[in-house]
């Protein structure tokens, strides 16, 4: 057998992670950490047996079920790859062609769209208190249908962003620090910087954010969390990073300063977000319909912005990281000043230089987003993956 192939299912080996099978995959932070472990290995098995041209189609026919209520380019495209790369074929719910928009119930639309489903991936940031919730009603949809005998199979449902995390980015972002700094245990003690910066858009979710200081804080890592005064995450969500630091030996602080943040940061992810309050005001705005309310918000929130230009991750900046080469993550499409927009939350001259790490970084979603699904889907993954390379087929015809 392949050496490397065996080296990751010895991996997998000294990993409990048995509860995946079957299971969803809603937040970072209900997961073990074997089984986020067992996520980043299978994630790394499957590039590699790509790379080498080995087929990873352990699905002859299926189906994963994409519904994106907001816009999307890489997470979009991150899920069609991972179904493709398993064996199953995509397709998109369109809420506005389906009988959704006639009164078909969670629960209805959710059967009647799985009976060959394997995965359901939702993306549902943008209403505080209703993304994960409304995920886990289709989650329960299935389940009983499933139960039932409506549903010969339970699709897995994984969360391709919500209003609490964003489990696929942060999962791809940390596998990619785990590459860079050569492996897991030599994240412990950096200093990754998770800063606010400003964006001449509005309402951009929490949820990335709160991805990162929910899972790098489980890692000994010093995590930074900086934005203006009025700019704050959900509480819940900086309880969880505290539990996390004070288990893992790190540490998670709050500061009103970018600067002090990027001093001697061995990692920063300026990135925009609009203030939790706001977002709380909004849902209820939506729920009420007021369609003036949510007007007058806007104009509020990007003036509020622009009163916080001076929040970019400027060059100047970027020297008073460690040794001045602090490793610059952002989940794209990133404001860049005088590129997208005249200001924003990067310079040009810093963006272009992290350009080829930035897109690199992007790449593992693909794979975190396959893993999830292998390790639902297959009580022993170990067994499959060696299974895949004794079958030898190619993924492109020789």
């Amino acid at each position: 057998m392949d050496k490397t192939l065996q080296g990751y299912i010895d991996k997998l080996n000294k990993l409990n992670f048995k509860d995946m099978y079957n299971g969803d995959f809603f937040l970072t932070w209900e997961k073990t950490d074997d089984e986020l472990e067992a996520v980043w290995t299978i994630a790394d098995a499957l590039r590699y047996m790509r790379e080498n041209n080995i087929s990873t189609k352990v699905f002859e026919s299926g189906l994963g079920i994409s519904l994106f209520r907001d816009n999307s380019t890489r997470t979009r495209f991150s899920f069609a790859s991972a179904c493709n790369l398993l064996g199953l074929e995509v397709q998109d719910l369109d809420e506005g062609k389906s009988q959704v928009a006639h009164g078909e119930t969670v629960r209805e639309t959710a059967n009647m769209i799985s009976f060959m489903a394997d995965v359901i991936g939702i993306r549902d940031d943008m209403y505080i208190g209703k993304g994960n919730a409304y995920m886990h009603e289709v989650s329960d949809s299935v389940k009983q249908g499933n139960a039932d005998g409506i549903l010969e199979q339970r699709p897995t449902l994984v969360n391709l962003q919500c209003d609490i995390d964003h489990p696929t980015q942060a999962m791809a972002d940390a596998l990619h620090l785990i590459h860079e700094f050569g492996g897991v245990e030599n994240l412990k003690g950096k200093k990754v910087a998770m800063t606010w910066a400003y964006s001449p858009s509005y309402g951009k979710p929490l949820s990335v954010p709160q991805g990162i200081i929910g899972l790098m804080t489980r890692f000994g890592m010093d995590v930074v969390l900086a934005h203006p005064e009025g700019y704050e995450v959900m509480p819940e969500v900086e309880e969880v990073a505290k539990a996390n630091a004070e288990k893992s030996g790190g540490s998670f602080t709050r500061t009103n300063s970018m600067a002090e943040a990027f001093k001697d940061a061995d990692v920063v992810y300026p990135k925009s977000w609009a203030p939790f309050a706001a977002m709380e005001k909004r849902t209820n705005l939506y729920g009420e319909g007021d369609t003036e309310g949510i007007k007058a918000l806007e104009k509020e929130l990007l003036a509020q912005n622009a009163e916080h230009k001076d929040w970019c991750c400027t060059e100047e900046l970027m020297k008073t990281t460690k040794d001045g080469k602090a490793l610059y993550l952002h989940c794209l499409p990133a404001d860049i000043n005088d590129v997208s927009c005249k200001d924003g939350e990067v310079e040009a001259s810093v963006f272009d230089r992290y350009r080829t790490p930035l897109y690199k970084e992007a790449s593992y979603k693909p794979y975190i987003i396959a893993a999830m699904i292998f390790l639902s889907k297959f009580e022993n993954p170990q067994e499959i993956l060696k299974k895949l390379e004794e079958r030898g087929t190619n993924r492109i015809f020789e």
